[in-house]
């Protein structure tokens, strides 16, 4: 449903987007991460045709995004970051308006609003005016606007931006829902949402796709078996050193010493089956007592800093947009 190639957008001297490449299909919920600056809003908004591209395509529900926006349009429901609400008027009245301007048959805009009424969880505060709603209420309103026409495709920008704990898990369970039947690609800073809902994770960085997969296949991918976290009850001054001999361990990190126990993380080389074997007999040999002895895990954000620093961008190939100057954009 949506399939971008090649997509570059510079701003004057800046480049934002850069040589991106993506596609995804109904049924999915993507969510689209960066580091702030790094392209997510300029693509949404091309996407969306709110931007023309400099160069590259992209084609959502069939259209390209330049010969037939009308017809993209017509297939996007999209919320920006700042919900485009009339904060005078009714909830009600509001959904109508939206309806209007979508051209939506009289004969059918009465079971719209209803449906999305239902779905979005609005009926409480359907006499309200929006000026009067919390701001929990406010995004489910502008997720309500997205969807009045029955869109296949939804994006949307930061939908939980601001919101407090419950609002964000109500809001994060409407789009939940939402993507069993349709397409929603969604940025937000907030990884644990994108854990909990995405079925696939697209990263962004500097204008480039680094990562584009599930969130296991990702984390396969940061190699998460050469770490470990090891606590020796012993003197940290014996424990150190002997540990440092030991072959197959690239790194150690002391983390604490607490009641006589050191803690340390290990980084070990993975090519080496039998480190924590070494590990245990080292204790034993010594006369410490291991308290505990795990592999760490790997989750988002550990992936997040992997793909995003700048030690992987650097050593990402980053083609280039033109033959022109161009430095990374600083705004979304």
């Amino acid at each position: 449903m949506i399939e971008v190639k090649e997509l570059t957008k510079s701003y004057g001297p800046t480049l934002a987007v850069n040589r991106v490449s993506f596609d995804a299909k109904v049924g999915e919920v993507v969510g689209f991460i960066g580091p702030n600056g790094a392209g997510k809003t300029t693509t949404m908004r091309i996407l969306t045709c709110y931007l023309t591209a400099d160069s590259g395509s992209a084609t959502v529900a069939g259209y390209d995004v330049i010969e037939n926006s009308i017809d993209v349009r017509k297939n996007v429901g999209y919320l920006p970051e700042s919900a485009p609400l009339y904060t005078d008027v009714g909830v009600v009245e509001y959904l109508k308006f939206m309806a209007d301007i979508r051209n939506i048959p009289k004969s059918k805009r009465n079971e719209r609003l209803k449906t999305v009424i239902e779905i979005c969880g609005l009926e409480g505060v359907i006499q309200k005016d929006i000026g009067e709603l919390s701001k929990g209420y406010r995004q489910r309103v502008g997720l309500a606007q997205s969807l009045i026409h029955d869109p296949p495709i939804l994006i949307l920008d930061e939908p939980t931006s601001g919101l407090d704990p419950s609002q964000t898990i109500e809001i994060r369970n409407l789009i939940k829902n939402i993507g069993r039947e349709k397409l929603v690609l969604f940025s937000t800073h907030i990884l644990p949402e994108v854990e909990a809902t995405c079925d696939r994770i697209l990263m962004i960085s500097r204008g480039q796709i680094v990562a584009n997969g599930t969130l296991d296949h990702l984390c396969s991918q940061v190699r998460s078996n050469n770490r470990l976290y090891v606590a020796i009850r012993g003197s940290e001054e014996t424990i150190t050193p002997q540990l440092k001999q030991l072959e197959g361990i690239t790194d150690i990190t002391h983390i604490d010493t607490e009641n006589g126990v050191v803690s340390y993380n290990i980084t070990i080389d993975n090519e080496n089956d039998n480190i924590t074997e070494y590990i245990f007999q080292s204790v034993v040999q010594n006369g410490w007592s291991l308290a505990e002895l795990r592999q760490e895990s790997i989750d988002l954000e550990d992936v997040f800093l992997h793909f995003t620093s700048g030690e992987q961008s650097k050593n990402t190939e980053a083609p280039q947009a033109s033959e022109s100057s161009v430095t990374p954009v600083d705004e979304e």
